[in-house]
C-alpha cells in the first residue's frame, strides 16, 4: 500500500509540470457533467411536478356534462345528489394576484368526493372542518408559496391571506407538499366567490367504477380521455436529453484526448517506475486511482454547475411546457437523492470508457516497449482504420433505420429517429480524421514551397493530437447548423401561418347571455366587412376501429377567412373544400391526420347530443404548436348538432377604420366590462413571445455545446504548447522569424477547422431534415418545411475558423512573445 501511494504521488506530479493537461481533463469532465446534469435536473423537477399532478387525478375520475353544452349549476348537482347519483362538483379557473402572478384555482367538495380519489388524499393535512367552514383554507405546494411573493409589506407565509388583483383575499394558506405547482385547492364556496362564477360549476365528478343512472339531459365522459402530463411532454424531455447527451459526448472527447496525451508524455516516467520494480498491475491500479480522483473532482464541479444551469433555465422551460401542453411545472428545482449519485456515476462511467484504452496499453506494454518513447502518431494509422470501420458501420445503421422508418406510418419512430441521427453524427465524427489525413497527404505531395510543405507535414504530425478536438467541433457545428436552421425555418413558417390564421382585426367575447344582442348590433355597422363567429367543443371521433377524443372548432367559412386559411392538402381543390365545409364536410389538422391515420375522402363519425354525426374529410390544415387533435366544421353546424355555446366573434374591419371608434361605441352601448376584447396585434405578440421562450433552452444548450468544442481545441493546444515550441525551434534556428511561425499555427488550425465546417454543412442540413421530417412529426404530430439559410451556412464557416483562431490565439501569442534564448533552450533540451 505504501508503494502504491508513492506511485500515485509520482504520477500526479506530472500535472504539476503540465497543468494544462490537468485543466484539459477537468474542463472536459466539468462541462460534460454540467450540461448533462443540468438537463437531467430539469427533467427530474418536471417529472416531480407531473407525479404530483397525476396523484391529484390518480383515479382519472369520469365527468358529467350537459348534453346541450350549457354550463352545469349547483342546482343540477343538488338534483342529481337527491336522485342518488354519486357525483361531486368541481370548479376550475385562474386568478391574478396583486403581484401579477397567475395561478390555477380548483374548488372541490371534499365531503362528496369519490372514495380513494387523489383529490380526497389532500384532506389528510388538516382538520376537515377548517377546510369547509369560514374562513376556509387554501392548500398549495411549497413551490407555489414562493410565487406569491411579498405584496405591500405582507409576506406570503402559511396562515396569511394574499391579496388578489381585484382586492379580494385568498383563504388562509396551508402547505401540502403532495400538490402540483401553481395550483390552489379550496372549498367550492370560496372558489366560486374568487372566480365570480355565481352558481355555475365546470364538471361533476364520479368514480370510474361507480354506476350512474343519469337523466337524458346529461352525459358521462370517461376519465381516460384526459392524457397524463408526462404523456404529453415526453417528446419535449426526450429532445432535452438528446441535447444533453450530445454535450456529454463532446465533453468526453476532450477527456479522451487529454488522457491519451498524458500517457504519451509519461512514457519515460512509466519506464522508470517499471525498472524500479513496480509491476504492471500496480501501475494500472495507480493510474485507475488517479482517474478516479480527477473524475470525482470534475463530477462534483459538474453536478453543482448543472444545478445552477438548470435553475437558470427552468423558468423558461416551465413557461414553454405551460404554453405548449398546459402542463404545470414548478420553477424551483426538486431533485431526488439519486440525481446526485446518477450525475457522478455518469461522469465516472464516461471517464472509465475514455480511459480504458490508456489502462489497457499500460497493462500490456513491457519495459522495452515503454522505453521506445514513440510519438502519439505511432499507432495512428491503425487507429484510423478502426475509426473508419466504426464510422462506416454507424452510417450503415443510420441508413438501415432510415429505410425502416420509411415503411412506418408517419408519426411513429421517435426513438428510432434519434438513434438514426446519433448514428449519423457519430459515424461522421469517426470518419473525419481519415478525411483530414487523406487531404493533408494529397496536399503535401503537391506542394513545393519549403515552408508551406513543412506546415502541411507538421499538420499531419499534429493530427493525432487534434483529431478528437476536430471531431468535437464537427458535432457541435453540425448540431448548431441543424438546430438553428430548424428553429429559423419554424419561425418563418410559424409567423406566416399566424398571419394567415389571424384574419380578423379584433376578436370579441360577448358572453352567452348577450351574444345575440351584440351580434345584431355589430351586423348593423357599416365599418365591418365581415363577422366571423366561432364556437368550440369536444367530441369523440369514431373512424373504423378507433375511438378518440377530438376538439371541434366551429368557424364561419366566409371569403375573408377562406381566402387566407392555410391548407396542406384537399380532396378536390381549395374552393371545393370550403364549399363542402359549408355543406357539412370537415377539415382536420395535421396532428389528427397523422395520429389517427386518416385520409382525404374518408368518412368519420362524431358523437353528438343528437346522436351520431357522419362527416367526410375534405382537407388537412397545418396547426403548428397545438398539442390537441382538432377538426374544423361550419359554425352553424357546431351550434345545431353539438349545441356548443358561442365562443368569440372575429371582426374584419374596413381599411379606413382603426377600430378605436368601434370599441368606444361598444363600451357605451354595452358597458366597459361586458365584452372581452383581444386585438390581433396582442395575439401575435403573445404568440411570438411564447415561441421565443420555447426555444430558449435549445439555443442555450446549442451555444454551450459549441463552447465545449471550443474548449476542446483550446485545451488540446494548451496541453501540447511546450512540445510545439520544441518542434518550431529548428525553423526559428534556420531563420524563420517568430511572427510567421505564429501565423503558420493560426493558418494550420484555421484550415483544419474550415475543412471540418465544410463537412459539417451537409451533415447539419441532413440533421435539419431529420428534425423537421422525422423527429418533429413523431414528437409533436406536425411537419415543418425544410428551410436552408445561406447566411447561416456562411456563419457556420466563419464560426468554425473564429473558434479555431480563438483557441490558438494564446499559444500563438506566447510563441510570438517568447525570448530567443528560451526558444533555443527548448530546442537544445530536445
Amino acid at each position: 500500500m505504501q508503494r502504491l501511494r508513492v506511485v500515485l504521488i509520482t504520477l500526479l506530479a506530472h500535472y504539476r509540470r503540465h497543468p494544462g493537461q490537468l485543466a484539459m481533463l477537468l474542463v472536459g469532465l466539468w462541462v460534460a457533467s454540467a450540461l448533462w446534469s443540468g438537463v437531467q435536473a430539469i427533467n427530474a423537477s418536471a417529472r416531480d411536478s407531473y407525479a404530483r399532478a397525476e396523484a391529484l387525478f390518480s383515479t382519472q375520475l369520469d365527468s358529467i356534462q350537459r348534453r346541450n353544452g350549457q354550463p352545469l349549476t349547483i342546482e343540477n348537482y343538488a338534483a342529481l345528489r337527491r336522485a342518488g347519483q354519486p357525483v361531486s362538483p368541481l370548479l376550475e379557473g385562474r386568478i391574478t394576484l396583486a403581484n401579477g402572478e397567475r395561478l390555477d384555482v380548483m374548488g372541490i367538495d371534499p365531503l362528496s368526493l369519490p372514495a380513494g380519489s387523489g383529490w380526497q388524499s389532500t384532506d389528510d393535512a388538516t382538520d376537515l372542518t377548517a377546510f369547509v367552514t369560514p374562513p376556509w383554507r387554501t392548500r398549495l405546494a411549497p413551490d407555489t408559496l414562493a410565487r406569491l411573493g411579498t405584496n405591500e409589506n405582507e409576506q406570503a407565509v402559511p396562515g396569511s391571506r394574499p391579496r388578489l388583483e381585484n382586492g379580494q383575499r385568498l383563504p388562509p394558506l396551508e402547505i401540502v407538499a403532495s400538490l402540483p405547482p401553481d395550483t390552489l385547492i379550496m372549498d367550492i364556496a370560496p372558489a366560486a366567490a374568487l372566480l365570480e362564477r355565481g352558481n355555475t360549476i365546470d364538471r361533476l365528478l364520479v368514480a370510474p367504477d361507480q354506476p350512474t343512472d343519469l337523466p337524458s339531459a346529461f352525459q358521462r365522459q370517461a376519465g381516460d380521455q384526459l392524457p397524463a402530463p408526462d404523456q404529453l411532454t415526453g417528446s419535449f424531455h426526450l429532445n432535452l436529453t438528446a441535447m444533453g447527451l450530445l454535450a456529454l459526448v463532446v465533453g468526453f472527447l476532450i477527456v479522451h484526448a487529454a488522457l491519451g496525451l498524458a500517457l504519451e508524455q509519461r512514457l519515460d516516467m512509466l519506464r522508470t517506475l517499471r525498472a524500479l520494480g513496480v509491476s504492471g498491475r500496480e501501475l494500472t491500479l495507480a493510474l485507475g486511482l488517479e482517474m478516479l480522483l480527477i473524475g470525482l473532482l470534475g463530477a462534483v464541479l459538474g453536478v453543482i454547475s448543472g444545478v445552477w444551469i438548470a435553475g437558470a433555465l427552468l423558468p423558461d422551460v416551465a413557461s414553454t411546457l405551460r404554453s405548449l401542453y398546459d402542463a404545470q411545472v414548478g420553477v424551483r428545482l426538486s431533485l431526488p437523492w439519486y440525481y446526485w449519485l446518477g450525475g457522478v456515476a455518469i461522469t465516472l462511467g464516461g471517464l472509465a470508457t475514455a480511459g480504458l484504452g490508456m489502462l489497457w496499453r499500460t497493462a500490456r506494454l513491457n519495459v522495452l516497449a515503454l522505453g521506445q518513447a514513440q510519438a502519439w502518431r505511432g499507432g495512428f494509422r491503425r487507429q484510423l482504420g478502426r475509426m473508419t470501420l466504426g464510422g462506416g458501420l454507424l452510417w450503415l445503421i443510420a441508413l438501415g433505420l432510415y429505410l425502416w422508418l420509411l415503411g412506418r406510418p408517419a408519426g411513429e419512430g421517435l426513438v428510432s429517429g434519434f438513434l438514426m441521427v446519433g448514428a449519423a453524427l457519430l459515424g461522421s465524427a469517426l470518419l473525419l480524421p481519415r478525411l483530414l489525413a487523406w487531404l493533408l497527404a494529397k496536399l503535401t505531395g503537391r506542394e513545393n514551397h519549403p515552408l508551406r510543405q513543412w506546415a502541411l507535414a507538421d499538420t499531419q504530425l499534429q493530427l493525432p493530437k487534434l483529431s478528437l478536438a476536430m471531431m468535437a467541433l464537427l458535432l457541435a457545428l453540425a448540431a448548431n447548423l441543424g438546430v438553428s436552421s430548424m428553429v429559423g425555418g419554424f419561425r418563418l413558417t410559424f409567423l406566416d401561418w399566424l398571419d394567415q390564421r389571424l384574419v380578423a382585426d379584433i376578436y370579441l367575447r360577448p358572453g352567452e347571455e348577450r351574444y345575440t344582442e351584440v351580434l345584431d348590433w355589430l351586423e348593423a355597422r357599416s365599418d365591418i366587412i365581415a363577422l366571423l363567429p366561432n364556437r368550440q367543443t369536444e367530441a369523440r371521433l369514431d373512424a373504423g376501429k378507433q375511438s378518440r377524443p377530438v376538439s371541434i372548432d366551429g368557424i364561419t367559412p366566409a371569403p375573408a377567412l377562406t381566402e387566407r386559411w392555410p391548407l396542406l392538402d384537399t380532396l378536390d381543390g381549395r374552393e371545393q373544400a370550403w364549399q363542402s365545409v359549408a355543406e357539412g364536410a370537415s377539415l382536420i389538422n395535421e396532428q389528427l391526420a397523422i395520429a389517427a391515420g386518416l385520409e382525404l375522402g374518408q368518412k368519420i363519425i362524431l358523437a353528438t347530443s343528437r346522436g351520431p354525426f357522419e362527416t367526410r374529410i375534405v382537407g388537412v390544415y397545418p396547426d403548428y404548436g397545438n398539442p390537441r387533435e382538432e377538426m374544423v366544421l361550419a359554425e352553424s353546424l357546431v351550434a345545431s348538432r353539438f349545441q356548443a355555446p358561442p365562443d368569440s366573434v372575429g371582426l374584419v374591419l374596413e381599411e379606413s377604420s382603426d377600430g378605436e371608434s368601434l370599441l368606444a361605441d361598444l363600451d357605451r352601448r354595452f358597458g366597459a366590462d361586458s365584452v372581452s376584447v383581444i386585438d390581433r396585434r396582442g395575439i401575435r405578440e403573445l404568440a411570438i413571445e411564447i415561441f421565443e421562450r420555447t426555444f430558449t433552452i435549445t439555443r442555450a444548450l446549442n451555444a454551450l455545446t459549441l463552447g465545449v468544442a471550443a474548449l476542446a481545441l483550446f485545451t488540446s493546444l494548451l496541453a501540447q504548447a511546450r512540445t510545439r515550441r520544441a518542434q518550431l525551434a529548428p525553423l526559428w534556428a534556420l531563420g524563420v522569424p517568430r511572427r510567421p511561425l505564429a501565423l503558420v499555427s493560426l493558418v494550420q488550425l484555421g484550415g483544419l477547422a474550415l475543412v471540418t465546417a465544410l463537412v459539417a454543412i451537409p451533415l447539419g442540413i441532413a440533421l435539419t431534415w431529420a428534425l423537421v421530417a422525422v423527429i418533429n412529426v413523431a414528437a409533436f404530430g406536425w411537419r415543418l418545411p425544410l428551410h436552408v439559410f445561406p447566411l447561416q451556412i456562411l456563419w457556420t464557416l466563419g464560426l468554425a475558423v473564429l473558434v479555431a483562431w480563438l483557441a490558438a490565439l494564446l499559444p500563438a501569442w506566447r510563441l510570438w512573445r517568447i525570448p530567443p534564448r528560451a526558444l533555443l533552450a527548448e530546442f537544445e533540451g530536445k
